[in-house]
């Protein structure tokens, strides 16, 4: 089985943003140590497979990019279905 690496690309405003569980605000009010991106480093991926930069792309096109790199390396075939045809 293959590995593939995907970065989905977000700055630290942005996920915190997204955070449905808070652990931003708890992190930055001191409740969580070493959280990643606030009292913590993160190191961006140097090699990553795919990209996504969720900032410039919405969540269908990113689907595309992954399937597209995945299709393009052989490691998933999609079933290609003419428009106006489910057949």
């Amino acid at each position: 089985m293959a590995f593939v690496e995907v970065y989905v690309q977000v700055s630290v405003e942005e996920a915190e943003r997204r955070d449905p569980k808070r652990l931003y605000k708890k992190a930055r009010a001191g409740e969580i140590k070493e959280f990643t991106g606030v009292s913590a480093p993160y190191e961006e991926p140097e090699n990553a497979e795919v990209v996504i930069r969720s900032g410039e792309q919405g969540v269908e096109e990113a689907v595309k990019t992954i399937l597209r790199y995945l299709d393009e390396k052989g490691l998933l075939k999609l079933k290609r279905v003419e428009e106006g045809h489910s057949g």
